[in-house]
């Protein structure tokens, strides 16, 4: 009977946040960047809520963290903050880098989806026979030059990085995380069978399994 007084919408688990810890949570003015590891924090805090559930909180959290503003924030602050809005560890660089790209790809995302797609006309054609041309005339280079990106790519990450033992999948282990093609830094915060909660360096709070854990 008490579940039925939770919060249903992702939103209005967030204007809890805003209320609980308004010194913390901002809807638009003086977002800051938040404590890597907050989630816990939060989860102490909320213990036995008959409004929120953890699962809530980390949904509410991973929209909060991909906000524009508060990734900006990111790049632009010098301290990270606590429940209370009190000063924590320094915002280090990688995590301002990578709040950038996170931006720059949310930002390309949306300028994709609202530009207008044009139907097709003849001289698309044409263009295409123009570049069909141009490949012909530089074939003899272009299969020597293609076979280079194709074996370049694992060479990156060859003997550096190692998977992360099953005795290291526990809370609070810093690892590496796979996210795509990229491999960020984050920290533990969830361990439930196969799967495993992690808090990225923006504070963005991810689901992945164990296998796509690296050793920092």
């Amino acid at each position: 009977m008490e579940t039925t007084n939770k919060l249903k919408d992702i939103n209005e688990v967030l204007d809890f946040l805003y209320q609980e810890f308004p010194q913390c949570f901002k809807q638009k003015d003086g977002i800051q960047p938040l404590k890597v590891g907050i989630f816990k924090d939060i989860a102490e805090r909320i213990e036995g809520s008959e409004k929120v559930s953890k699962t809530q909180v980390r949904q509410a959290l991973r929209k909060y963290t991909s906000n524009w503003r508060y990734l900006e924030a990111v790049t632009k602050s010098e301290f990270r903050i606590d429940l209370d809005g009190n000063q924590d560890e320094k915002v280090e660089q990688e995590h301002i880098e990578h709040a950038q790209k996170a931006l720059e790809e949310s930002r390309a995302k949306m300028a994709k989806r609202k530009k207008p797609q044009r139907p097709r006309k003849d001289g698309d054609t044409k263009s295409y026979k123009k570049n069909s041309g141009h490949h012909a005339k530089s074939g003899e280079k272009g299969a020597k030059v293609n076979n280079k990106p194709a074996k370049a790519a694992p060479a990156k990450r060859s003997g550096k990085v190692e998977p992360l033992p099953a005795s290291e999948v526990k809370v609070n282990s810093k690892v590496k995380v796979k996210l795509g093609q990229a491999l960020v830094n984050a920290v533990i915060t969830e361990v439930n069978k196969d799967e495993v909660h992690v808090e990225l360096v923006t504070g963005m709070q991810v689901k992945t399994k164990a296998d796509s854990l690296y050793i920092i």
